[in-house]
């Protein structure tokens, strides 16, 4: 357990730095962000994974359409969405609203698959979104004053929904793949995916040149959230369990802010920690609800 436990700090750390590195390297655009780092792990996995992608070429054939849509929400939009949204947001808000993700998980479970509810879910879906719309909005939504939305935040709910569906899609099919065969195929079709996208973001904005700080940034967004992370998060699981292991992703919004006060000189106010322990609590009472309605 402390060694799970141990692990899941490492994951979450990584995470935030996913965050805090495409944020501090949005001078590239999201598309170039995203192909780029998509690009520099498949080439990483390539000498590991590719002779069991292609050993079991057939099953991914057989099985192409989840996976595909898999590869769509998870891995080519989820962080391409977070990189978008980080040109016009905070760190912190990206971290805060990525916390909604459970919830919001659960309640497409509901309206997709016919998963029942009890009325603790609801209510705790229902404090995460209050949570999150505490942040988005600076605490007017709450107080009366005029609502200024940011197109960052905005950009935050194609994120959110994206690894939620992604969440489910796993739940059914992962289990069918190999796991760095599957990971390996996914950054592949996600960089052929992206490859239009990231064409036309050059010709319109000229082709980036990355200098040493985004070249060091790819190369960790290439290296940890899209490798490390997976595999010490699949270890976690083994030995905590998956519901105990995200437990741990409710501390994303800490270490986000705590970064980005101490790197990107961002400053922490109320809403963003009110809204933060707001979304957290909501996740609380959403996920362990459920464990309890299960028995």
């Amino acid at each position: 357990m402390l060694r799970g436990s141990l692990l899941m700090m490492l994951v979450v750390l990584i995470y935030s730095g996913n965050i805090l590195t495409g944020k501090a390297i949005n001078d590239l655009p999201p598309f170039t962000i995203a192909f780029l780092r998509l690009l520099f792990a498949f080439i990483l996995l390539a000498p590991f994974a590719w002779r069991t992608a292609w050993k079991h070429r057939d099953l991914f054939l057989e099985k192409r359409r989840p996976f595909i849509w898999m590869t769509i929400t998870g891995v080519t939009f989820f962080n391409t969405f977070i990189y978008a949204s980080l040109q016009f947001t905070t760190a912190s808000n990206v971290a805060v609203l990525e916390t909604a993700i459970p919830a919001v998980t659960i309640l497409l479970a509901a309206m997709l698959l016919s998963e029942k509810l009890g009325w603790r879910q609801w209510t705790g879906a229902a404090v995460s979104g209050a949570g999150a719309l505490f942040v988005v909005t600076e605490g007017a939504l709450f107080t009366g004053r005029g609502i200024e939305w940011n197109p960052g935040d905005v950009l935050m709910i194609g994120a959110v929904l994206c690894w939620s569906a992604y969440s489910l899609l796993v739940k059914t099919y992962m289990g069918f793949f190999p796991a760095f065969a599957a990971v390996f195929v996914m950054n592949g079709l996600s960089v052929v995916i992206l490859l239009p996208f990231t064409a036309a973001e050059w010709f319109l904005l000229g082709l980036p040149q990355p200098g040493l700080p985004e070249t060091a940034g790819i190369v960790y967004l290439g290296i940890f959230p899209s490798i490390v992370a997976l595999i010490l998060f699949n270890k976690a699981v083994g030995e905590m369990g998956a519901a105990k292991a995200s437990v741990f992703l409710n501390l994303l919004p800490v270490f986000t802010m705590a970064g980005a006060a101490a790197w990107l000189d961002e400053s922490v106010r109320l809403p963003h920690i009110g809204g933060a322990l707001i979304v957290m609590m909501g996740v609380w009472m959403t996920a362990s609800s459920r464990g309890k309605e299960k028995k």
